[in-house]
């Protein structure tokens, strides 16, 4: 099936805003900067798996099914927003996340029980002392005995249950970012915007890969590039497999080959993505406070305050926007910010110099 002919439903408002970085621009004293604000989606805050779950929701509704059913960690935003769209739409929904259940509660973890779905925690913490690989592979077989005996129980109740993947990364997935491509080279023709880079995170990549592909197929006039939000990325190889996959299934004419990928991983000692998934680190903290003082926007700690971080630093060295100007794609994750372990590190870089704090105490 073509990519235009897709089922879709509408989950959010998609047609989010493409603005001028104006501050930020004239900080860098680079050509224009530009923010494509997938923030600002609509449904349960925002975040770019709701341009996925159009797809998804269309998918799981045309096909059957009654149950939602995704992986993620603790804080998982795409689990937020899929426990959401099976709220909009009258289905029910299950989230399996990978870690111990949290002593304390913050951040996505509360809009989850707000919205009443099904949590499965499944902590393999008793694997933590082997070696990472054998670590990996016990932790994923374990993770997939208790998913099946999880679908077999909902079966058994009567329910038909939709797995997807982490991220909603996936062909139908993938399509959202796809058809997203046409929506923003609407909006630079319309704006007279000129862009020659496109920058995003690069985590599960089914946005990295449905926005290389639209790129591809609609001949858009920039280049994507990937900014991994933890060293422990997916290979080119891997992206481009699933690149060619996307491009069999809807009949887009198009190869991809590892080369054709770009990415920046910044510098070896202290790359974009940090010490590792949702671990807090200073260089992301004060990249989220940079676009917050200069622009009023807010990154999370986990995603695009990574990708961000990437983006102004290309800029800095005249890797991008040197000969025109460049775009960022906020991918949402707000609710990051304010998840337990990101908390506590930010006390100490926001709360406990006392800066720009008065205290008038009555006597």
């Amino acid at each position: 099936m073509q990519i235009e002919h897709l089922p879709k439903v509408e989950v959010g408002s998609c047609n989010t805003p493409l603005q001028l970085l104006p501050h930020l621009t004239g900080d860098l004293g680079k050509n224009k900067l530009y923010i494509k604000r997938d923030d600002l989606t609509g449904l349960a805050l925002g975040g770019n798996k709701t341009r996925k779950l159009d797809y998804l929701v269309a998918y799981a509704l045309e096909n059957g099914y009654t149950t939602l059913m995704t992986f993620g960690g603790v804080q998982t935003n795409h689990g937020r927003l899929t426990v959401a769209a099976a709220v909009k739409y009258g289905l029910k929904s299950i989230l399996v996340l990978k870690g111990a259940k949290p002593d304390y509660m913050s951040g996505n973890l509360l809009l989850d029980r707000l919205m009443d779905t099904e949590l499965v925690f499944v902590d393999t913490t008793a694997y933590d002392h082997l070696p990472p690989a054998e670590r990996a592979a016990k932790s994923q077989a374990y993770l997939e005995e208790c998913t099946r005996k999880l679908v077999a129980e909902k079966e058994a109740q009567g329910e038909k249950v939709l797995n997807i993947p982490v991220g909603g990364q996936g062909v139908i997935g993938a399509a959202g970012y796809i058809q997203a491509v046409p929506e923003l080279m609407r909006q630079m023709e319309e704006q007279g915007i000129q862009a020659k880079h496109l920058v995003v995170g690069y985590g599960s990549t089914g946005t990295f890969a449905g926005l290389w592909a639209g790129a591809k197929y609609y001949n858009a006039p920039f280049e994507v590039i990937g900014i991994p939000i933890e060293p422990d990325y997916h290979s080119l190889q891997q992206t481009a497999d699933f690149l060619n996959q996307i491009s069999e299934t809807y009949d887009m004419g198009f190869t991809c080959t590892p080369e054709e990928i770009h990415l920046e991983l910044g510098p070896a000692e202290a790359p974009y993505g940090g010490a590792g998934y949702n671990l807090p680190d200073r260089e992301t903290w004060e990249t989220i406070a940079h676009l917050a003082r200069s622009e009023g926007v807010f990154l999370d700690p986990c995603y695009t305050g990574k990708s961000f971080r990437g983006f102004v630093d290309l800029v800095r060295r005249g890797k991008i926007a040197a000969d025109s100007g460049a775009i960022f794609l906020d991918t949402g994750g707000a609710p990051g910010l304010w998840g337990r372990e990101q908390l506590d590190f930010a006390q100490g870089l926001f709360w406990n110099d006392d800066r720009n704090i008065t205290v008038f105490k009555a006597q």
